[in-house]
């Protein structure tokens, strides 16, 4: 009797050890491997609107779908981002899977620059972190674009610019790289479909890019 009772004691502790290595190996922590910050302004008046758009390269050896949420800390401006999977962006580029946002911004003010810090979580609520510094200098003035006569006029020092076509309802429809800043929109070979567009200038050295509003091709 006293060796079948310690048999099935030592039965019991074998079954816990199991499900506790078991348990142990499934939960994972994540890890970010690279991400960016980058600050997008968007004509407004009087002065340009700020957002961050902000990517990382996530690991988790569950996947990606183990992944739960991102945290976006500003530790001295006291501020947080908090973004859930079910709202992040996620693409791929050249095989490699990327999660973020476009819109990281503070209502009525400019955003912060210096140290954020990040937090990765995934659904067994295993984390980690990384900080990323961001001074966010804008190097050139707030381009512009006018369109008149057939004709296009862009005032832009910026390195890259590009026109950003949309149809009649606003959807986007192509992305033509300016080899000039002033010509004909008859040599810009744009598809018939579009009726506006916007010029999108960047600093990709400085992770800064500029949107204008859209304005109208006329016919």
């Amino acid at each position: 009797m006293i060796k079948t009772k310690k048999t099935i004691k030592n039965f019991f502790f074998l079954i816990l050890i199991f499900l506790f290595f078991s348990i142990s190996c499934s939960r994972t922590t994540p890890e970010i491997a690279f991400g960016f910050i980058k600050l997008v302004l968007y004509e407004g008046d009087p002065d340009p609107i700020e957002q961050f758009s902000f990517f990382i390269i996530p690991e988790d050896d569950d996947g990606l779908e183990n992944l739960d949420e991102l945290i976006i800390f500003h530790d001295r401006e006291q501020l947080r981002w908090r973004i859930k999977s079910d709202e992040w962006i996620k693409h791929t580029h050249e095989g490699v899977d990327w999660i973020g946002t476009r819109s990281l911004s503070i209502r009525d003010d400019v955003l912060p620059r210096g140290v954020f810090r990040v937090v990765l979580i995934n659904k067994g609520g295993e984390s980690t972190e990384k900080n990323f510094t961001f001074d966010g200098n804008v190097r050139y003035s707030f381009p512009e674009i006018e369109i008149e006569g057939g004709l296009y006029t862009v005032v832009s020092a910026w390195p890259v610019n590009r026109l950003v076509g949309y149809d009649r309802s606003g959807n986007y429809v192509m992305t033509v790289v300016l080899n000039t800043l002033s010509g004909s929109v008859s040599e810009l070979r744009l598809t018939q479909s579009v009726r506006s567009v916007s010029l999108w200038a960047e600093d990709e050295e400085n992770y800064c890019s500029a949107f204008t509003n859209a304005v109208l091709i006329e016919n």
